[in-house]
C-alpha cells in the first residue's frame, strides 16, 4: 500500500512540470515552424528580395520607356528615334544600313 501511495505522490508531483514543459515545447516548436515562426519569416524575407529585385527591374525598364516616349513628345522630336520607329513600323530598312537580328527573347534595352 505504500508502494501505491508513493508511486501516486510521484506521478501528482511530476504533472504540472510535465504540463508546463509541455506547454513550452509547444510555444517553442510554433515560434520556430508554426506559420509565423523563423522559418517563415526567413522564407518571406527571401521572397521580399526577389520582389524588390523584380520591382529594380521593371522600374528600369519603365524609366527606359519613359525616356524613349519622351523623346518623341513635344516640339523637338528627336529624328533618330522617329527614323528608327518608321522603320520598324513600314519595316523597311536603308540599303547602307548594317542590320543585325534579334532573336524574340533577347532584350534590346
Amino acid at each position: 500500500m505504500a508502494f501505491v501511495r508513493e508511486a501516486k505522490r510521484k506521478i501528482r508531483a511530476a504533472v504540472p512540470p510535465m504540463l508546463f514543459l509541455s506547454l513550452v515545447a509547444y510555444f517553442g516548436w510554433n515560434a520556430v515552424q508554426g506559420d509565423r515562426g523563423l522559418v517563415a519569416s526567413a522564407q518571406r524575407q527571401e521572397v521580399l528580395k526577389a520582389r524588390q529585385q523584380e520591382l529594380a527591374r521593371a522600374e528600369t525598364e519603365r524609366d527606359a520607356w519613359e525616356r524613349r516616349v519622351a523623346a518623341l513628345r513635344g516640339n523637338r522630336i528627336d529624328r533618330d528615334i522617329l527614323d528608327e520607329r518608321a522603320r520598324e513600323m513600314l519595316n523597311r530598312a536603308n540599303p547602307d544600313d548594317v542590320i543585325v537580328l534579334f532573336g524574340p527573347k533577347d532584350r534590346l534595352f
